[in-house]
């Protein structure tokens, strides 16, 4: 294959219907490819087949991938891209694979077509025969394409920008339904260690979407009990991939079998159980999928404003009023976010410019802008529209530089909590780095609108957090490690101390502290009742709003401790993965860094939910701590007005009974999952906005300076 180019680029277009013309500025070519189907492909899984799929790359760069046809070697595929290519000295270099989830895929073949030598305006059917490298001799089938090469007139860059979220563009971020999934058990899996059991766990994958369940110890039945969701970006269905592990510390897990399930023969809106049994291994996987039609996102121009529409809006505002709280629990509300412009980039490329776009992400929605080229205050103007599922989310708004040749290069980025959003005001935010501890350069201009139902956001308050299906691997950080020792340091800090004042009453170093100190403690024991706990903890959280109502607010020093805290943690992840000859060593310290991991988790899940306590108490987030008011309230009444006796008795018989009345229930405590939502002090620290310098104002307009 050639060298690569800086001049030449390869972008994926719809297809034009303009009359055919021929070029006045040569290098400028439109590339039809139908891939129609395989011959006779390689044989590369146990049972005789191959799941193969097709890559396109020119000068070193994917610009197609197909579908994959499973356990098929004569697969049909009939599936078109239109290519906009500047240079005809670049083949098109062709690669076939066979998909293999949880393992690296097989190669099974390659073969090249040479632009130069195809005829223009007309289309040709083409039959590459593949081959490998290693051994040409081997027959390897053959690929059946329709190719028509069409010069092009003028300079397209400006066609290709408007052109960036076109219907294909589109399909692929907008999804059209959620597959609902809950990993129920399994029974009767294969025993892979020396004590007769095994401790599985299960990862699943849709497309690009992943998720991997717990780990359960020692068992050949395990139950997980855990609920997840898939976007369904296909309208026929798809399928979702899914491989059993054995956890193995030290050393490679074991795999325990695969199977898969065919999300197009399932109907929508009802609930299956499916008792699929494993391929390549022993044992049969229980599961509830459920397929449900959505239209949740959505982009436009500042001209396509739903929320500026009067009967629009009063519809929405109408389907999350308290009249409808009981109407589609899972239906919070929506948010609408308008992408305007940024200033001040950071220029990414050699030429000191940049090509910035913008990627907009709610939970598991994410959605982007199109690029704006060689500029450095780019203007986007668009709207994009969410729903909300949990008004806990955060909104998180990435710039992104887009480079031809590697991934996009990262220039700054904002988190918003939903709740801290202030209705159709339109605001500069100053751009973040990737972890979200400093500033970067530059500015973005959004205006961001929340609507949702209050009593519905309070339930779903309490109700396990969703996941998120596309999360970087954890790795061992030194840095992370102490940051996190420290934070735990300082929660058990807050209690040393308070022991120490609670010695200083018995050590009598104040006497009038200690009198009154006893006084209360003579009274409340002689007095005491259950229902004085959620009380005492009601009157600390209104003596703190008292004191935040007042200006005597003590979350500043916090949040400013953590920011020192943070200020050092810089650190690079993205290492080049050189180390492939040493894999013998790594797989030595395999065991060392799962404990690593372990205890630096472990040290965050303490340090966080200590630091959630306390931001719940000091009214970090009032809605939850109006919530925590509500439920204390509540919480004292009940205490008071019935005996003990009965409120323990009715809690053992529903404990008791959960799984009787309901055999696929999935566990969960309301009180952490409350606090899941409150935010720690580095969640405080990353959602702050900085301040932003007084001549960036949203009313100002800032020229379209390329440089």
């Amino acid at each position: 294959m050639g060298s690569k180019s800086q001049a030449q680029g390869i972008d994926i277009v719809e297809a034009s219907n303009e009359e055919l013309h021929p070029p006045s500025k040569p290098g400028m070519y439109q590339l039809d490819i139908v891939l129609k189907k395989g011959n006779n492909l390689a044989i590369r899984d146990r049972g005789g087949t191959s799941d193969p799929y097709v890559k396109f790359k020119i000068a070193g760069k994917e610009v197609f991938r197909s579908k994959t046809i499973h356990k098929n070697l004569n697969p049909v595929w009939e599936e078109k891209v239109s290519l906009l290519v500047e240079s005809l000295r670049e083949p098109l270099y062709v690669k076939v694979f066979d998909y293999d989830f949880g393992l690296q895929d097989d190669f099974m073949g390659s073969a090249y077509l040479y632009l130069e030598s195809l005829e223009h305006h007309r289309t040709l059917d083409v039959t590459l025969e593949l081959k490998d490298p290693h051994y040409p001799n081997h027959d390897l089938g053959s690929l059946d394409l329709a190719v028509t090469l069409v010069p092009k007139e003028g300079d397209f860059r400006e066609t290709h920008q408007s052109l960036r979220l076109s219907d294909i563009h589109r399909k692929a971020q907008l999804w059209r339904g959620i597959v609902s999934v809950s990993l129920i058990e399994a029974h009767d899996l294969q025993p892979m260690d020396s004590n007769g059991l095994s401790d599985p766990y299960v990862k699943f994958r849709m497309g690009h979407q992943k998720y991997k369940s717990k780990t359960i110890p020692k068992t050949l039945n395990p139950q997980w009990r855990e609920q997840f969701d898939f976007h369904l970006y296909d309208e026929q269905g798809g399928f979702i991939d899914i491989t059993v592990w054995d956890k193995d510390a030290g050393k490679k897990d074991d795999f325990m079998g695969r199977c898969q399930v065919d999300l197009s023969l399932l109907s929508k809106e009802c609930t299956h159980r499916l008792d699929v049994p494993l391929e390549e291994g022993e044992g049969t996987l229980v599961l509830l999928v459920t397929l449900t039609a959505s239209a949740a996102v959505s982009i436009a121009d500042l001209s396509v404003n739903i929320l500026d529409d009067p009967n629009e809006r009063k519809e929405i505002l109408h389907r999350y009023s308290l009249l409808r709280s009981f109407h589609n629990i899972k239906d919070v509300g929506m948010v609408q976010v308008k992408v305007i412009r940024a200033e001040g980039l950071m220029a990414a490329d050699v030429t000191g410019k940049s090509d910035p776009f913008c990627v907009v992400e709610l939970s598991n929605d994410r959605l982007q802008t199109h690029t704006v080229y060689k500029n450095l205050n780019p203007e986007w103007n668009k709207v994009f529209t969410f729903n909300v599922k949990d008004i806990h989310s955060v909104l998180e708004v990435t710039v992104y530089d887009e480079d031809r040749d590697r991934s996009a290069d990262f220039l700054g980025k904002v988190a918003i909590p939903l709740l801290n959003i202030q209705n159709g005001e339109r605001k500069a935010y100053a751009l973040k780095s990737k972890e979200l501890t400093g500033p970067t350069k530059g500015v973005i201009f959004l205006e961001i609108d929340v609507i949702y139902n209050v009593v519905k956001a309070g339930m779903r308050t309490l109700i396990p957090i969703e996941q998120k299906y596309i999360e970087e691997e954890p790795r061992v950080s030194k840095q992370l490690l102490l940051q996190n020792f420290n934070r735990v340091r300082r929660c058990i800090m807050l209690l040393i101390n308070a022991g120490c004042f609670i010695n200083s009453c018995f050590e009598w170093e104040s006497p009038q502290r200690s009198i009154c100190a006893l006084l209360i403690f003579v009274v409340v024991v002689w007095n005491f009742e259950l229902y004085m706990l959620p009380l005492v903890l009601l009157m600390l959280l209104t003596w703190n709003y008292v004191l935040i109502a007042s200006g005597k607010d003590t979350r500043q020093g916090d949040v400013q401790a953590v920011e020192d805290l943070l200020e050092d943690e810089e650190e690079d992840f993205d290492r080049d993965d050189k180390d492939s000859e040493r894999k013998g060593f790594m797989n030595k310290l395999y065991a060392i860094q799962d404990v690593c991991i372990s205890v630096q988790n472990a040290l965050d899940e303490v340090a966080s939910y200590g630091e959630r306590i306390k931001n719940t108490l000091n009214w970090t987030v009032p809605f939850l701590s109006w919530l925590a008011i509500v439920a204390l309230c509540a919480a004292t009444l009940v205490v008071y007005y019935i005996p003990l006796r009965y409120i323990i008795l009715a809690w053992g018989v529903n404990k008791f009974t959960k799984k009787l009345r309901d055999p696929y229930s999935i566990d969960n405590n309301e009180l952490l999952d409350f606090l899941s939502r409150v935010p720690s002090d580095v969640q405080v620290v990353q959602y702050r906005e900085l301040k932003v310098d007084p001549s960036h104002s949203p009313s100002k307009r800032k020229k379209n300076n390329p440089g």
